[in-house]
């Protein structure tokens, strides 16, 4: 069929708007523009891949597998993805569920342009459904592991003598802390650095005011992802 390319490229199109638009909506790195390029181009890739096996002939009959092109795709976009993954200062990795989406949307122009027309819509809702609903439901029915976020302190006490009243203090905050740092610095003050967990639904700002409220904290620094 003569216009099969150009109606895979339009649904390969399509399906790559939808996957963008979840990443553009979260102000993520890789957003609209770039899912719409990778997932065209996997499909125009893997056109060229099957309509090549059969147009162009090979000598001594040997046969050519028609999706060896597309299988590279796999290969090169795992390279956009390493770039999106970052490590923050607090030791946590961020930009895994983006650079997962950046493979899917390959994944999904890979398979409309093999033909895969049902199945391709059917991935990318199932792909919307994993990144959106089901971390929704999890916030709510999932396991208190599972409903928790990690944040870092930096707290700076004003005496050595009010460090274990500070620290225990912040527990009765409902604060589960995992890790904890000590540092001494200037002015007999003391700077403590926690790693902690608390519930999904707390603000950084009601943290703070929790916190700021305990005597003897000169300063308070929160990272909360």
């Amino acid at each position: 069929m003569m216009f099969d390319p150009f109606i895979k490229l339009g649904i390969s199109a399509v399906l790559g708007l939808i996957i963008g638009l979840e990443r553009e909506l979260k102000r993520k790195p890789v957003g609209l523009k770039t899912c719409l390029v990778i997932s065209i181009s996997s499909c125009l890739l893997t056109i060229v891949s099957i309509e090549s096996a059969y147009v162009f002939p090979l000598k001594d009959h040997i046969t050519m597998d028609p999706l060896r092109l597309a299988a590279q795709i796999v290969s090169g976009v795992g390279f956009l993805g390493a770039g999106v993954i970052l490590r923050r200062g607090n030791d946590s990795i961020t930009g895994l569920t983006t650079a997962a989406i950046i493979w899917g949307a390959a994944g999904i122009g890979v398979a409309v342009g093999a033909g895969f027309y049902w199945e391709s819509a059917f991935g990318v809702a199932l792909l919307i459904v994993s990144v959106e609903l089901i971390p929704f439901l999890i916030n709510f029915f999932g396991p208190k592991q599972l409903r928790e976020k990690e944040i870092l302190l930096q707290i700076t006490v004003a005496d050595t003598k009010n460090i274990a009243d500070v620290i225990e203090k912040i527990k009765l905050q409902h604060i589960d802390i995992k890790t904890m740092r000590i540092k001494d610095l200037e002015d007999n003050q003391h700077l403590i650095k926690l790693k902690a967990v608390i519930d999904q639904k707390r603000a950084a700002a009601d943290i703070y005011y929790a916190i700021r409220s305990i005597d003897s904290i000169v300063h308070i620094d929160i990272e909360s992802g």
